[in-house]
């Protein structure tokens, strides 16, 4: 770990809570974030933090992600999740392309480069001299409105034929696009998380040069430290994690602060006063503080015992996956609380509140942090599977 300082992106990420917080309505109105957002993301430096310290990044550890995630997500739900979308996409590739792509796209452009994407392999691509002609359609491509390069996911064919594993699965990479060779086809009409940019996407027959792809499931990073390789997969269970306290820990924050001046039609006092406000308020404050606890210490676990040379193993993954989907479904449950507590407060178009409830909801949608983490967390702990891809 090549960090600065433990607060180091948590500075950062409290340096631009005004411009987020101006610009919230304006990233939501062009379904994308504002200019003004990502001008702030770059002058903070927080745009290229995550990268390898080659790649103009400070290499940060599991603590300091945590900490960063949660306070972007906190002042806006669309601002965070470009935080665990942009940021790690960024990252990976930083890591793990070949030479050649690294300075091809890092390097010649002095590292001012942001990317985004959707990692699942939702294309093929066909064996050629020197890389790959990939063809495919992605949704969710998170990011991709301020992108200057777009990922997709693809699994390689060589004379049409899949290549399968030990594992019984087939090799899957990520192709790294140039923005103009990519086509959009939006469709990014959403209930919240509108301010992300997730645009639907295609290419037809590109053809990638091999030093533009990687390996998805790789843990074989090419620069930077230890972290990078624990591979795509527990990162972006942090990242999950993270967003959701960071969106939940906003609305707790603003019914607590509402409840001291709202008196509801017909109470004698203030919302504060009340006492089944003030048992559940302590209640998910507490369930709050837990999850948050049970991720620091799960995902600071796992870095400190690979850091020291311990394999990642399969029960280290699940554990992972098994926090990252505990404290996104905390969340849920908080906010839904938070906005029931805040009566008519929290359906007025445009306030922290209500937009706070509309992202959490749409976030918890993901694939990656629904039920089957927890199935396939439990089978793994029980002995029932030795592994799962799905982890």
């Amino acid at each position: 770990m090549n960090s600065p300082s433990p607060s180091t992106g948590l500075a950062m990420a409290k340096s631009i809570e005004q411009v987020v917080t101006d610009n919230t309505a304006e990233s939501e109105k062009l379904r994308t974030l504002s200019p003004a957002i990502v001008s702030a993301l770059w002058g903070s430096g927080l745009m290229q933090w995550m990268n390898p310290a080659v790649a103009g990044g400070v290499e940060p550890g599991y603590a300091e992600l945590i900490e960063t995630w949660i306070e972007l997500a906190r002042q806006d739900g669309s601002a965070g999740w470009i935080g665990i979308a942009n940021f790690p996409s960024t990252a990976f590739a930083a890591a793990y392309l070949p030479d050649q792509g690294f300075e091809e796209v890092f390097t010649a452009n002095d590292n001012r480069i942001t990317m985004g994407g959707q990692f699942f392999p939702n294309g093929t691509g066909a064996k050629v001299e020197g890389g790959y002609t990939v063809s495919g359609a992605w949704n969710f491509g998170s990011g991709t409105g301020h992108s200057e390069y777009v990922v997709g996911g693809f699994i390689p064919l060589y004379d049409g034929e899949m290549k399968i594993g030990d594992d019984g699965l087939p090799e899957m990479f990520v192709a790294v696009f140039p923005r103009d060779e990519i086509t959009f086809t939006d469709n990014w009409h959403v209930q919240g998380l509108k301010g992300t940019g997730s645009y639907d996407y295609n290419a037809q027959e590109v053809f990638v040069p091999e030093h533009r792809i990687f390996p998805l499931f790789t843990r074989e990073a090419k620069r930077g430290g230890h972290m990078y390789n624990l591979g795509v997969m527990p990162l972006t269970a942090c990242g999950h994690a993270a967003w959701a306290l960071g969106v939940s820990r906003s609305m707790l924050d603003d019914v607590v602060q509402l409840a001291k001046d709202k008196t509801r039609m017909g109470d004698p006092t203030t919302l504060a006063n009340k006492q089944t406000f003030q048992r559940n308020m302590a209640h998910h404050e507490a369930m709050w503080r837990a999850a948050k606890l049970l991720v620091e210490q799960t995902f600071g676990d796992v870095e400190k015992q690979t850091a020291s040379g311990a394999e990642l193993t399969p029960l280290m993954r699940a554990e992972m996956r098994m926090a990252a989907t505990y404290a996104t479904e905390a969340s849920r449950e908080i906010v839904q609380w938070a906005h029931l507590a805040a009566g008519t407060s929290a359906i007025r178009e445009g306030s922290r509140l209500e937009r706070a409830f509309r992202d959490l909801y749409t976030g918890t949608q993901h694939a990656f942090i629904n039920e089957k983490t927890y199935i396939d967390a439990a089978q793994v702990m029980l002995g029932i599977i030795e592994d799962s891809p799905g982890l």
